[in-house]
């Protein structure tokens, strides 16, 4: 039995083999927009450069920024060294370091650091503290570095940023269904 080859020709023209169509509209639409963009002035809202040292970028008032780590009444840190924080980061950027306090019910961290250069912003570390230890809202973002070691923040540096936490444990308490009104029937009329 004798195996034959069939050979299929390429579908299409040589304009399309040799790619001039592709490279005429590839440079018609760079010269559309580098003619539309040199012709057409543009309003001040439109233009996306922003003078840095005289202008200042508006943050929104979701903007994270940098970590910061929180105190209790008498001036120690919040974190008890519970692991959720460098267990929840994506990024891995925590670094947490235990010691005991004398207290067999509780923990602190003698190394606390975060390195600003791996982290992706996610906010993932504030959520899953369960004493309000560490926060995201300083608004300021991260400072430009010459060395990888001086992005790394360590226990004192996030004190530093960090103030007293007006948060309360535990939140609003059992008695928050007391405050919410009551539920409405759909059924009702003069509702959707």
């Amino acid at each position: 039995m004798r195996v034959g080859v069939k050979v299929v020709p390429r579908p299409g023209s040589l304009a399309q083999e040799t790619y001039v169509s592709a490279l005429v509209d590839g440079l018609g639409a760079t010269m559309r927009h580098f003619f539309q963009n040199l012709l057409s002035p543009r309003e001040k809202s439109q233009v996306v450069t922003v003078q840095y040292p005289e202008e200042r970028t508006v943050y929104p008032p979701r903007y994270r920024g940098l970590h910061r780590l929180m105190t209790r009444d008498d001036g120690s840190v919040r974190c008890v060294a519970c692991m959720c924080c460098p267990t929840v980061c994506p990024a891995h950027c925590i670094t947490i370091v235990a010691e005991d306090t004398g207290n067999p019910a509780e923990k602190r961290p003698v190394i606390f650091e975060i390195d600003e250069l791996r982290c992706v912003v996610c906010g993932l570390c504030v959520e899953a503290c369960p004493c309000d230890a560490i926060r995201m809202d300083t608004g300021v973002h991260a400072t430009p570095v010459e060395q990888r070691g001086n992005a790394v923040l360590g226990k004192i540096d996030l004190l530093k940023r960090g103030a007293l936490s007006t948060a309360t444990q535990g939140g609003i308490g059992g008695t928050w269904r007391d405050a919410q009104p009551p539920a409405r029937d759909p059924r009702e009329p003069g509702l959707p």
